[in-house]
């Protein structure tokens, strides 16, 4: 992926990471910061069948998952109803600018994330694997929006930020694509290595001390009976337990791309902003005071100890 994306090193570490441990990822960014090219990208180092959907106020939901249409036999004249695959059917979904499709049809992909499955008219259509949803938001331009629930919000294993480049990086890249234009990325391996690793992922090891730290972390996001006084102070609503699932599986997915079959007090701490930037509300007063989720998280990783 290096070799089409300029910069943005953190960002593609943290894709392939959500990737290996067989989540989904919330991207936000302004506009022209190369998120569709990074999806793109992915499933070409990948080798894996890649469609986008962009969303609009009138999309429906079986724009996504699909439809029956009726068919008549040319032989016996026969009609039968026969289910149409929606592009929600492949392997790598870019749902671009989520939040402007209405509820409905949101509710209709975040199911199918979960349940990694399609139910229409009584039957169930299996999904491919793997299965790897990224949906953005534009932080930008709010208006006419619909933005995603908190429990939806949930569903993501990882939000990543999408930050502007540095100087050299925006003159490389402004330099690459007004010549000749980015190429497509190399395959790195196949699906069934993709697979192999996930399944690795699940067997890296993590000790009783780092699990109780972790979900020491998770618990100290609720405000009621926090240790942190920046918890305390600026969140309105904590992580629930599904936030800690996703903390221990990221961290294993993060030891296993540093070479480590273990995971380690790092790992936690670097995972700790994408797993639960997105799964902790801050309150009235730090929305006013421009206090930022990071700086809140961070106060949280120096206020928990691990024993």
């Amino acid at each position: 992926m290096g070799r089409v994306i300029i910069g943005q090193k953190e960002v593609v570490e943290l894709l392939v990471t959500c990737l290996l441990a067989g989540g989904h990822a919330l991207v936000e960014g302004v506009p022209g910061l190369g998120k569709t090219l990074l999806v793109k990208s992915l499933a070409q180092a990948t080798n894996m069948a890649f469609r986008r959907v962009q969303f609009t106020p009138d999309l429906m939901p079986t724009d996504i998952v699909g439809t029956e249409i009726l068919e008549e036999d040319a032989a016996t004249r026969q009609r039968v109803f026969r289910f149409q695959q929606g592009p929600v059917f492949t392997q790598v979904l870019l749902a671009d600018e989520i939040n402007r499709a209405p509820p409905k049809t949101q509710s209709a992909l975040l199911e199918a994330m979960q349940e990694r499955a399609v139910t229409f008219a009584g039957t169930t259509h299996r999904l491919p694997q793997p299965f790897f949803v990224l949906a953005t938001q534009n932080p930008i331009e709010q208006a006419g929006t619909y933005p995603l629930p908190e429990a939806q919000l949930d569903r993501f294993l990882l939000r990543i930020d999408v930050g502007y480049p540095s100087e050299d990086e925006e003159i490389a890249m402004v330099g690459a694509t007004t010549r000749a234009g980015l190429g497509d990325a190399p395959p790195a391996l196949d699906v069934h290595d993709l697979l192999r690793l996930q399944q690795l992922v699940r067997d890296i090891e993590i000790s009783e001390a780092m699990l109780r730290y972790a979900t020491r972390l998770v618990r100290a996001t609720r405000p009621a009976d926090s240790p942190v006084e920046a918890i305390r102070k600026h969140i309105g609503w904590g992580a629930g337990p599904r936030a800690g699932q996703a903390l221990v599986l990221a961290s294993k997915a993060r030891a296993l791309m540093q070479g480590r079959l273990a995971v380690t007090r790092d790992d936690l701490g670097a995972m700790l902003l994408p797993v639960l930037a997105h799964r902790v509300l801050r309150n009235f007063e730090a929305e006013a005071d421009g206090v930022a989720i990071a700086d809140i998280l961070a106060a949280l990783r120096a206020g928990v100890r691990v024993e």
